[in-house]
């Protein structure tokens, strides 16, 4: 998976923003102004971060070589996976959706059906 492959797929999702909040390079997709999503503009090959449920985010990282706890973020919930290193598109958007379920889930009834 490339990054404008990786950026059209999270953008496909609903109730979606793209932000620079932090720098110019770190690129972040919120749900409903909560991250699910980022990764670096210019070294997209380091890393994908994504939200995983604390009980799977270890258990990925042991299974595949080319998941890591993500690097400044809370290992329990952030996983940083490598989007150039072998792993099929259809795995890295399997955990995206993952991630963005989980997001959506912690939010206000009010919101989830906002974003139908």
């Amino acid at each position: 998976m490339n990054i404008e492959e990786f950026r059209e797929y999270c953008l496909d999702k609903a109730g979606i923003t793209e932000e620079l909040p932090f720098d110019e390079d770190t690129l972040v997709f919120k749900v409903c102004g909560k991250m699910f999503a980022l990764c670096s503009l210019s070294e997209f090959q380091n890393g994908i971060i994504l939200k995983s449920d604390p009980a799977n985010a270890v258990e990925l990282r042991e299974q595949y070589p080319q998941v890591k706890a993500a690097f400044h973020m809370n290992k329990q919930h952030w996983n940083s996976v490598l989007p150039e290193a072998g792993l099929p598109d259809s795995i890295i958007r399997t955990w995206i959706d993952d991630s963005y379920t989980l997001v959506v889930a912690k939010l206000s009834k009010a919101k989830r059906e906002a974003i139908k």
